[in-house]
């Protein structure tokens, strides 16, 4: 998975905006898990863009106001 755009983000439906933010929660989580584990992360930038495409879908978000959180 690439940068995703702001763009992208607002072109979703709310419903696929809460599918693609569960998706990058899960990889977050499964990289910050393997980084805690001591091992050596695949692609260590990957998790400081996986945590700004989290901020970004839940700005669209709250800006829409549909946020359920």
């Amino acid at each position: 998975m690439t940068e995703i755009h702001p763009v992208e983000v607002r072109d979703m439906t709310p419903a696929e905006r809460e599918a693609e933010l569960e998706e990058i929660q899960t990889e977050l989580l499964n990289a910050k898990a393997v980084q805690a584990a001591g091992g050596a992360p695949e692609n260590p930038g990957r998790i400081k863009e996986l945590r700004r495409a989290v901020a970004r879908i839940k700005t669209i978000q709250n800006e829409e106001g549909d946020f359920d959180e």
